[in-house]
């Protein structure tokens, strides 16, 4: 039985207004997101691909077209999209429980549910023993994993991600592209990732969304079916690496030209 779809965008445009000037960001995107499936928004910088997301959170409303997430109309933010930042907005004053625990104590769960369900969740990001650590204490990939945990806890249908590993050295962005590998193998969810880095887009995706130059829409889908763990090292990993950078420079050239 096919996966349904969770997440549509119809005739989606997005235009800021700053004074008199007018700044056109999205028109016209068209899309389906299935169920358990892991889609990445790429594309060069100032593409509108974190525009885009802001609008399927519901942080932003959409200037036309509409956004649906489980055949609802969003209309604003709600506990059924997580979010998960470039930057990892912690409240500095909680510990990584009381970070991780935050959207269940609002929503009024009671206390030792939260904790259990937080306590799972720190468990799956490999954070056991830094529940009373809080966030200065904790570097930077640590403090993604916090995040992630977060988002996760709530138990959303769909997790957004927006960048969240552009600022880690390299070295601790590979080994976070492998631990969300891991995690969302365990734990299902609809994913959508924000990245303008090929080889973690090649790496992660179920599917590619290239987005064009502003005003911004969908001009290119690849299906990734490579086996996973992907080898980033293998014949076919490169060649869809360079097919999908080939194209995306060639398209930049065009409209540069």
């Amino acid at each position: 039985m096919e996966n349904r779809i969770v997440v549509k965008c119809k005739n989606v445009g997005k235009t800021f207004i700053q004074g008199k000037e007018e700044n056109e960001v999205l028109k016209g995107v068209n899309l389906a997101i299935k169920e358990e499936e892991f889609v990445v928004l790429f594309g060069l910088a100032e593409t509108g691909k974190t525009t885009l997301l802001n609008l399927i959170a519901g942080l932003e409303p959409v200037t036309e077209g509409t956004i649906e997430v489980n055949d609802e109309i969003v209309d604003g933010p709600k506990p059924n999209r997580g979010m998960v930042y470039q930057t990892t907005s912690l409240f500095p004053w909680l510990t990584v429980l009381g970070n991780v625990e935050f959207g269940p104590a609002v929503q009024g769960i009671k206390k030792t549910e939260r904790r259990k369900k937080a306590q799972y969740y720190i468990d799956l990001v490999g954070l056991s023993g830094f529940e009373k650590t809080y966030p200065i204490k904790l570097s930077g990939g640590m403090k993604q994993r916090v995040g992630i945990a977060r988002a996760y806890c709530n138990e959303p249908k769909v997790i957004l991600m927006d960048e969240p590993f552009g600022h880690l050295d390299a070295q601790t962005r590979y080994l976070m592209e492998e631990e969300i590998e891991r995690i969302c193998a365990k734990e299902k969810r609809t994913v959508i990732f924000v990245t303008n880095n090929i080889e973690e887009a090649v790496y992660l995706a179920d599917r590619i969304l290239v987005l064009s130059d502003k005003p911004s829409h969908i001009v290119k889908e690849y299906q990734i079916d490579l086996p996973r763990p992907r080898n980033i090292t293998a014949k076919e990993f490169l060649r869809l690496r360079k097919e999908i950078t080939d194209f995306v420079e060639r398209s930049a050239g065009e409209v540069d030209g």
